[in-house]
């Protein structure tokens, strides 16, 4: 471990003593490539995550949504304000010890919030409890990011749950990777590349260990997306951004450091005088992108108490799965009131699309 451990360190500090440019960025994504690879081997002899695992926190709601920040920023109480959990709150680091989990109710849905405790630099490689920190977060269905007005380095952040193999609002690169018996390595473009080059791909997947394969790239990458796709157990997670205190500086420095962060279009809190929290709720359901479906009997009254929470893009087979397993084999039709019907009541099928607020009754043969 030790040996594996040392050669990646080595391999780091050349990657940072290299200047990025036209010349050595060949050997740099060859080096990247190499590292992954180790990496991947040294979480392989720890056991498979790099030891630690993750909290036990068992998942209830319609979604799972983590909290993650820098020790005493406030994501205790943002936890006790909008769920129902009481959480300890602190003015010291590390109040916070284990995950505390809240249960938040927002336009008829229940989604789960958990509470972890403070990710700090160096969390990648187990400073301070963070491979149980960054595991917890990656079962999660979203990510919420809080920082303060005063230390507002969300880079460390960001650097940390990277290292970790998460990758916030960002798609999944479009590569696929067919390992052949012989030929080389061969690559296919369906796009433009402005980033990477033939050799340069062909360089990085040699140095990861393949001899042969086909590489089909169908969207514009960069180095560290393809390293993604070949050693997999990347996390591709939706993320919002938090600004705490706002109580405690003028307005122009909130706004300051909202425009430096202006691309995770960040919410500016203060929990002390409760302004902002409202905003919190609504862009916590807006990310998670769930719907509310309300069913029908047949012949009988919409149950608008109770929706059936799903995500958005669902279809009627989904509601199906959804109430019971039996209901796909026994599926007639179904009839649609609603945003995405073209009249009330209409006859779709099993792929038909929904949309929220949609009212479904479900035909199944007896």
């Amino acid at each position: 471990m030790g040996t594996i451990r040392e050669e990646i360190d080595r391999l780091e500090e050349e990657v940072r003593g290299t200047k990025y440019n036209k010349a050595t960025q060949h050997h740099i994504g060859k080096i990247k490539a190499k590292i992954a690879k180790l990496r991947e081997k040294m979480e392989a002899c720890s056991g498979g995550g790099g030891g630690g695992g993750g909290y036990e926190v068992k998942k209830s709601g319609n979604a799972t949504v983590s909290l993650v920040g820098f020790p005493s920023v406030g994501k205790s109480t943002l936890l006790n304000k909008i769920t129902d959990a009481d959480s300890e709150v602190g003015q010291y680091a590390f109040t916070t010890l284990e995950v505390i989990p809240g249960m938040m109710e927002y336009k008829q849905a229940e989604i789960q919030i958990l509470d972890l405790p403070g990710l700090i630099k160096g969390a990648s490689r187990g400073k301070g409890k963070g491979k149980r920190v960054i595991a917890a977060a990656r079962a999660s269905d979203l990510v919420c990011l809080l920082i303060d007005v005063f230390y507002s380095k969300l880079e460390v952040l960001l650097r940390e749950l990277f290292y970790s193999k998460i990758r916030l609002n960002e798609k999944r690169p479009d590569i696929q990777i067919i390992k052949e018996n012989y030929g080389g390595i061969n690559v296919a473009f369906t796009c433009d590349q402005s980033h990477v080059n033939e050799e340069m791909i062909k360089d990085m997947i040699r140095s990861y260990g393949f001899v042969n394969a086909h590489v089909i790239i169908r969207s514009d990458i960069r180095q560290y997306q393809l390293i993604d796709v070949l050693t997999q157990g990347v996390k591709y997670l939706p993320a919002f951004l938090i600004i705490n205190k706002s109580d405690l500086v003028s307005r122009e420095h909130s706004l300051k450091i909202k425009r430096k962060y202006a691309h995770f279009n960040p919410i500016i809190l203060s929990l002390k005088e409760e302004k902002g929290i409202g905003k919190v709720k609504e862009a916590i359901f807006n990310k998670l992108h769930l719907i509310r479906i309300y069913m029908k009997p047949q012949g009988g009254k919409a149950d608008m108490d109770e929706p059936l929470v799903i995500k958005n893009g669902s279809d009627i087979e989904a509601v199906c799965n959804t109430i019971h397993r039996d209901f796909v084999d026994k599926f007639r039709y179904a009839r649609i009131w609603g945003p995405s019907s073209k009249f009330p009541g209409q006859k779709v099928g099993l792929e038909h699309k929904l949309m929220d607020e949609d009212i479904v009754t479900i035909i199944i043969q007896k």
